[in-house]
């Protein structure tokens, strides 16, 4: 690449810097007397002076276009937006649309806050959530938080889980002792939100959808039973290094409830035909949104007297929250920021795809199906990116079938995982952390224990 820049004779540096996802890459310019016969004879004929030359070989289209005397090829597509663009693209389409989802339901935290239902979620959850997080004192307001985030997330509420994580992370942070460090009970609750426990995949099984699958939500038991297992591995790493005791009784009620909860709800689901499974997971999640904040409007309405207390008013107390969600917003995008443009470079270098082709060579020696090694793209992307990693399943299922091994396992692996970079930023940055001790170690661990049980997972489904 070094080489070629100052030679002149390649662009191999403007597209990591100025190029956008999809884009063709201009490789070089030639005059067009330059070029082998053939492809100037057929640039000459061609009614809009254009060439492409397909090597099934390398699976990567060469296009000749000819505009001002001179010759532009172009070969192979960009991987993801290049540096400048990924700038841009984070602050209009990530951020910006982030500090909305904020304010808004800071907003409707700030309320439940007043009104006490916070309060009471707490005092109720709390002899389960004091084994699970034993240096949270009882009551906490905390575990409201926590809680709500976790139920978003199992839900597919992505709108609302990650203004409820990040009120959950800065009332962790009031009781941390060591500010710049995280604590255990930050940990343990990065790395249960990261596990990615989803009951209704709304989002894969719409893809899937747009993808012509005979089944769209075939794969939704799959996601649960991989997530799920995730969740479990997280809570039992994190709880060994935190010498949690697994002994206690209301934790065992709590995981054994939240076990027979989800079988019910398979059991339900499954008795579905094709319409109502569908009808089901595309509405359930957003009918429960609904009730949440009408719930909570109601409720601030019905307990006024509490507002009147606080000097303040509904409304007032909203705007408080709201502005306490965008100035969240702005602290967490510089982390974010750094992250992506980091991401963007190793993308457009060509070392995550190396990396990638190395460990599915690896994998096909090892008699791995091909159908497996096809898929791990998309695994090997989450950690990192949860658009790139869609990209790759949006890929695999127009490329192979959205009911082919490879388009199913995809689509599991995108379900069952959260996007751990971006986590980390995003939570650990809200707060100012600087020291995330054994977080990413144990979140990239998961991960890798999800992506093991989706192999497994999705070979007991789907493998005839």
């Amino acid at each position: 690449m070094i080489f070629s820049l100052f030679s002149g004779s390649n662009y191999t540096i403007d597209f990591v810097l100025n190029g956008k996802k999809d884009d063709p890459i201009l490789v070089s310019e030639k005059y067009l007397q330059d070029l082998p016969a053939f492809i100037k004879d057929s640039i000459e004929k061609a009614p809009d002076k254009t060439m492409v030359i397909n090597r099934d070989t390398l699976n990567i289209d060469s296009t000749y276009v000819f505009s001002n005397k001179v010759v532009k090829i172009y070969s192979g597509k960009q991987k993801s937006d290049g540096l400048l663009p990924t700038c841009k693209s984070t602050l209009l389409d990530l951020i910006l649309p982030l500090m909305a989802y904020l304010a808004f339901f800071c907003g409707l935290m700030e309320l439940l806050i007043i009104s006490g239902a916070s309060q009471k979620l707490a005092k109720i959850l709390s002899p389960v959530f004091v084994k699970v997080f034993p240096s949270i004192p009882k009551n906490h307001p905390s575990i409201s938080y926590m809680t709500l985030n976790f139920a978003a997330n199992f839900l597919g509420l992505d709108s609302a889980a990650t203004p409820f994580g990040l009120k959950a992370m800065e009332s962790l942070q009031e009781i941390n002792p060591e500010k710049d460090k995280a604590s255990d009970a930050q940990i343990m609750f990065m790395c249960l939100h990261a596990s990615g426990l989803t009951l209704i995949a709304t989002s894969i099984i719409g893809y899937r959808a747009a993808a012509g699958a005979a089944n769209p939500a075939d794969v939704m038991l799959p996601c649960i039973i991989t997530s799920f297992i995730g969740t479990i591995a997280a809570f039992l790493i994190v709880g060994i290094k935190q010498k949690i005791n697994f002994k206690s009784a209301s934790l065992v009620a709590g995981l054994m409830g939240m076990i027979g909860a989800i079988i019910g709800l398979l059991m339900y689901v499954n008795h579905l035909d094709l319409i109502g499974k569908n009808y089901f997971t595309s509405n359930l999640s957003a009918l429960i949104l609904v009730v949440i904040i009408v719930f909570t409007l109601i409720l601030s309405f019905v307990k006024e007297k509490k507002f009147t207390e606080a000097n303040t008013t509904v409304y007032e107390a909203f705007v408080v929250g709201a502005n306490n969600g965008v100035k969240t917003g702005v602290t967490i995008f510089p982390y974010v920021l750094g992250m992506l443009v980091a991401i963007s470079l190793f993308r457009n270098s060509g070392l995550f795809e190396i990396i990638s082709n190395w460990i599915a060579f690896g994998f096909s020696n090892m008699g791995v199906s091909k159908e497996i090694t096809d898929a791990l793209p998309v695994a090997m992307l989450r950690p990192f990116s949860s658009a790139g990693s869609r990209g790759f399943l949006i890929d695999s299922m127009n490329t192979f079938g959205a009911d082919s091994m490879t388009g199913r396992l995809s689509s599991i692996f995108q379900c069952s995982a959260e996007s751990t970079f971006y986590v980390i930023a995003v939570y650990f940055g809200s707060v100012n952390i600087k020291n995330t001790r054994y977080a990413l170690g144990t979140m990239l661990l998961v991960d890798v224990i999800c992506v093991i049980t989706a192999i497994f997972v999705a070979s007991w489904f789907f493998v005839k």
